[in-house]
């Protein structure tokens, strides 16, 4: 089946546009923020396809605002068995050991060693700093070696947790903002962010002179881009065996 890739902004909404041998035009909205995709016959042109987004505007929305309400992930107890990522790595959380705080990964088990009057939410509160610190350490070497290259610097950059973005960029400060549950994703995913961010600051929009950019820059974005989106975000719990 013949495909060709195209980006569209509608009403602030940025949609990916994939051209098929297909006869009827498809709307979808992806998990986990809610990315929006249109499925296109290759005869409909651009003001075609906006017309089709905006009629199903007031879905699309609705969409989004279920994905970013729903609790995507198991409910973390912070209790031994239950599985988490870091870099893209499925670990066994092990709680048993307390003593001093602290968080550090020995083969597949995620150990969290608390105090033994420490609630779940502590125990959470830790995990969740551990996961920043982990994001705050390996930006900086992508900033060195991406920023020449794009050919853009930025002043800060913020870990900031957000519903529907894995990373967002404000022009007037020159800052990026970055998700830190990339710090459970795969490292490529986040150098793809940063990147994606670093871009937009030359080319707010996902434009065909963005799609440009990208290409140059990091010719496989669009499959890192996937891999983000895909990779599980679920708490799970381990069979015992």
């Amino acid at each position: 089946m013949s495909t060709t890739n195209a980006y569209l902004s509608v009403a602030g909404l940025d949609i990916d546009i994939v051209f098929k041998d297909i006869k009827n035009l498809h709307i979808s909205v992806y998990p986990p923020v809610g990315r929006v995709r249109v499925a296109a016959p290759h005869r409909l042109d651009e003001d075609a396809i906006r017309r089709a987004v905006v009629e199903r505007l007031a879905w699309i929305k609705r969409q989004r605002e279920q994905l970013r309400d729903s609790d995507r992930q198991t409910e973390r107890q912070m209790l031994s068995g239950e599985t988490h990522y870091v870099w893209s790595q499925r670990l066994r959380l092990d709680s048993s050991r307390h003593g001093r705080s602290k968080i550090s990964v020995a083969g597949t088990t995620l150990w969290v060693t608390t105090p033994a009057d420490h609630r779940e939410d502590q125990r959470r509160a830790l995990l969740d700093r551990w996961y920043r610190e982990q994001l705050k350490a390996a930006v900086p070497p992508l900033l060195e070696k991406w920023q020449p290259l794009v050919g853009e610097e930025v002043q800060k950059f913020v870990v900031r947790r957000m519903k529907t973005k894995w990373g967002t960029c404000q022009a007037s400060s020159r800052a990026i903002w970055l998700n830190p549950e990339l710090a459970k994703k795969n490292p490529r995913c986040l150098e793809y962010i940063v990147v994606h961010e670093l871009t937009h600051f030359i080319e707010r929009t996902h434009n065909e002179h963005f799609v440009e950019l990208m290409d140059r820059h990091m010719p496989d974005w669009q499959v890192r881009r996937d891999e983000l989106n895909d990779a599980p975000l679920a708490s799970e719990v381990w069979d015992a065996k």
